[in-house]
């Protein structure tokens, strides 16, 4: 799916710690929400790992983007699996505080951050499914996955079997 079409109260944007625009999902979140974004981000000044901040939707459907950045990933040993965790529980509690009841998550630093798709699957599911049931906010949280690599690794993990 094209997360930047998602008419959702927030999506989240899988940020660089600079806030810049990048490629990938960070860039398609940029170009169609419009130059106002990239000044929204310029004023929050960057964002550490884990970590996450928000800004307005301006142009794209969702009232607000969720900027998290995901961990690169050095084989597991430099507490990634934790940086991860800590980039989809931040960026859940950023929509819990503004109100939102539907959050679109793209698969956070499985692009060219190199986190291994099923790991990150694995961690963004155990996540939210956790969220959900300990929170009223967010209501609903959709994984929207571009490629058929990704959304296979998503219905895997949310299969019953999982």
């Amino acid at each position: 799916g094209d997360i930047t079409t998602l008419e959702v109260g927030a999506v989240v944007n899988a940020a660089n710690k600079q806030l810049k625009r990048g490629g990938g999902v960070d860039g398609a979140i940029h170009k169609a929400a419009g130059p106002e974004l990239q000044a929204a981000c310029d004023e929050l000044g960057g964002c550490p790992t884990g970590q996450a901040v928000v800004t307005p939707g301006f142009n794209l459907p969702a009232a607000y983007v969720i900027h998290t950045v995901g961990p690169v990933y050095h084989g597991g040993d430099r507490n990634e699996d934790s940086l991860l965790e800590s980039a989809y529980r931040n960026s859940l509690r950023q929509a819990e505080y503004h109100g939102v009841r539907t959050v679109a998550f793209p698969a956070i630093s499985t692009g060219v951050y190199g986190y291994p798709l099923s790991r990150a699957t694995h961690i963004a599911v155990g996540i939210a499914r956790q969220w959900l049931r300990e929170h009223d906010r967010p209501e609903k949280v959709i994984f929207c996955a571009f490629d058929a690599a990704t959304k296979a690794a998503y219905q895997a993990e949310l299969s019953d079997e999982a």
